[in-house]
């Protein structure tokens, strides 16, 4: 908005005040030194003689009243004469015909000449259609006169001012429909937010774990500002680039620092916030945004989300179903590679569901590079929690590579979330420095949720939590291919653990045999073991480790083709790669029931066959399974040194593990 109509509409909210308060403070502050009476009152005070002088007009009757003593009254009533056929008061019927505060003016006056003064004042009452009130008025001598409002009153209050009133409401809701994003002319509007270098506060420095995806994008960076190297040879600049990864995995960061290191306008906007409830909405903000892109070239244009608008088409769809979506998609489409051309505008996307996009959306000319940001490994782990810990004080000893390394499977959000509770933690118990105790914890607490201190069992079911987790540590111990216990609790923790045994890797893992997967499933099938073979019976504790197993079996037989009788044959297909876990549920073919019945024979089998691995372990260390829950029950939390420590003790063997 230039400054000649920001000054235009001060001097026009400026003139409407002021004649608001020309016209109106004049009528309210009469209105506070005025007595209002009913109707049925003013009429027994005309017979008392109290009623001195009045007008009448369409809707009141106004006038002066006399509330001292009766006996005065006809002195009051000569003063009034007199007053009013002297020359000094003027024409007191034309000047109280044109403007009511006559009566104070007469009021003041009477006031000042009787002792004690105040006993006249105004009153107004409403007028009711009464054919007598005229006579009762001749009878009692009551002096009146009727009241027409001028014509300069009927127009300032008749037209003028109702006419400024909504002249001016239609102009600010003019003005606000006119902003970007705002009112109902503008619904077609981007709603994109523009950010320049310095809104950011992002560069690729604070962006870690991901040097592949970096380097991808720094390149689009380089060409912005260096066209010519790349024109000389014949390359052109990619027209889109598209973020992948699972949840927590820096793709909106990495725009962010994208945006920080250009130094280009950048339009942020989510893909939900092209869809709205009018027809023709998502297309036509779709247009604006590039239009606004264009005037402004080079420029970049980041859309997250994008699957909300990108889903693959149907065909033979019912008329309506999705016709507002596409229609969208269809815009976004010819607007990244149509007949008019985009010179100059890169479309930066990022979505976790890229399964779900219209092929057309993905082809090389609109998407051109797929960048694909996935969980970082352990040095992109230590990395990121280098870059989380600046600015928070690590006591000395901290080992991030430790941290990382018992991070597996985590994201950079995730990695985020454990800097910050550790340093909760830290200041709870009010330390000045995060220790690597906070870490751990932290690491822990966002595994298998918060520790439930209140929550106290009973000494029997205590006694089974504690078998529970020294079965599932014991059989881990011996499980060649299982990953090395690092530590063993019977804290309940989060909504349903009520004990937990920590395993991690002692190397970073991409790949799984089918040995390890065994181990996997008898591992989880360990406390269930433990609590058959000691306590005699099974409980509910064991439904999550029953569950896992349950899926890692299928997984193998389904999914990776790990069984004997099955053979080669994948009977389930990934259906989200990035939101989901490795042993997720996955969507099944279809198959003949001769076929699934051979399927679930073959989970049953594996599961039993390892059912049993794990009992014939438990039942030939039961020794050693008893000292690790005493321990338990004794101190709650053992760490993987003192589990060692009670395996060398109660065993021949020298720590190696068998084939059992």
């Amino acid at each position: 908005m230039d400054k000649d109509r920001k000054k235009l509409i001060f001097h026009a909210i400026y003139w409407i005040i002021g004649l608001i308060i020309i016209f109106g403070l004049p009528h309210l502050w009469l209105s506070l030194q005025t007595e209002v009476i009913p109707y049925g009152q003013f009429k027994d005070l005309v017979k008392q003689g109290r009623i001195l002088k009045i007008t009448i007009d369409q809707s009141e009757i106004k006038g002066l009243l006399y509330k001292g003593p009766a006996v005065e009254l006809p002195d009051i009533k000569e003063k009034l004469k007199k007053l009013t056929s002297t020359d000094q008061a003027g024409d007191l019927d034309t000047l109280m015909g044109r403007r009511a505060v006559s009566f104070q003016e007469l009021a003041q006056q009477l006031n000042s000449k009787i002792n004690p003064p105040g006993q006249v004042i105004l009153f107004r009452s409403t007028r009711v259609e009464d054919p007598k009130l005229v006579e009762t008025l001749d009878q009692y001598g009551v002096d009146y006169s009727g009241l027409q409002e001028g014509f300069l009153g009927q127009l300032v209050w008749g037209t003028l001012l109702p006419i400024l009133f909504w002249v001016g409401l239609w102009f600010l809701l003019m003005r606000s429909m006119g902003r970007p994003g705002a009112g109902l002319l503008s619904i077609g509007k981007s709603k994109a937010k523009v950010a320049m270098e310095k809104d950011t506060g992002v560069r690729f420095s604070d962006v870690a774990g991901c040097e592949e995806a970096k380097e991808e994008l720094a390149e689009v960076v380089e060409f912005l500002k260096e066209p010519q190297k790349y024109e000389a040879l014949g390359a052109k600049i990619p027209k889109g680039v598209l973020l992948l990864g699972p949840p927590g995995t820096g793709k909106t960061l990495l725009a962010k620092a994208l945006a920080g290191e250009a130094g280009v306008p950048f339009y942020s906007i989510s893909g939900s916030e092209f869809v709205e409830m009018f027809v023709g909405v998502g297309a036509a903000r779709v247009r604006d945004l590039f239009s606004q892109a264009k005037t402004n070239a080079p420029c970049i244009i980041f859309i997250d989300e994008i699957d909300a608008i990108g889903k693959f088409r149907s065909a033979g769809m019912i008329a309506g179903g999705h016709e507002e979506r596409e229609q969208t998609l269809n815009q976004l489409l010819v607007e990244m590679d149509g007949f008019e051309p985009n010179i100059g505008v890169i479309l930066l996307a990022a979505t976790n569901r890229p399964e779900v996009l219209d092929p057309a959306l993905l082809r090389p000319g609109r998407f051109d590079r797929q960048v694909v940001l996935d969980a970082p490994d352990a040095r992109g782990r230590e990395a990121i929690l280098e870059v989380h810990s600046k600015g928070k004080p690590l006591a000395p000893g901290v080992s991030l590579k430790d941290i990382a390394m018992r991070t597996p499977g985590f994201s950079g959000a995730d990695l985020a979330n454990v800097m910050n509770e550790a340093a909760l933690l830290a200041a709870r118990e009010k330390n000045s420095q995060i220790t690597q105790a906070h870490l751990e914890a932290a690491v822990e607490k966002i595994l298998a949720g918060p520790e439930r201190k209140s929550r106290h069992l009973g000494d029997k079911e205590r006694r089974r939590v504690a078998y529970h987790e020294a079965g599932h540590a014991l059989v881990a111990f011996y499980c060649p291919n299982a990953m090395p216990v690092a530590k063993i609790s019977i804290i309940p923790r989060g909504r349903a653990a009520l004990g937990y045994t920590l395993q991690l890797p002692e190397e970073e893992q991409f790949l799984i045999t089918k040995n390890e997967i065994l181990d996997k499933i008898c591992v989880s099938l360990g406390g269930r073991a433990a609590e058959s073979e000691i306590l005699g019976e099974i409980s509910s504790g064991a439904q999550n480790d029953l569950e896992m197993a349950t899926e890692m079996a299928r997984g193998m037989v389904c999914r990776f083709g790990m069984s004997e009788k099955i053979g080669p044959y994948a009977l389930s297909r990934e259906t989200s790669p990035y939101l989901r876990q490795q042993f997720a549920p996955q969507q099944i073919e279809a198959m003949g029931p001769e076929l699934a019945s051979e399927v679930d024979g073959e989970v049953r089998r594996i599961l039993a066959e390892q059912d049993a691995r794990a009992k014939d372990i438990i039942g030939r260390h039961k020794e050693i399974l008893g000292r690790v829950a005493d321990k338990l029950l004794a101190q709650e939390v053992m760490s993987a040194e003192e589990f060692r420590v009670i395996i060398e003790k109660n065993t021949n063997e020298t720590g190696g593990k068998d084939g059992s």
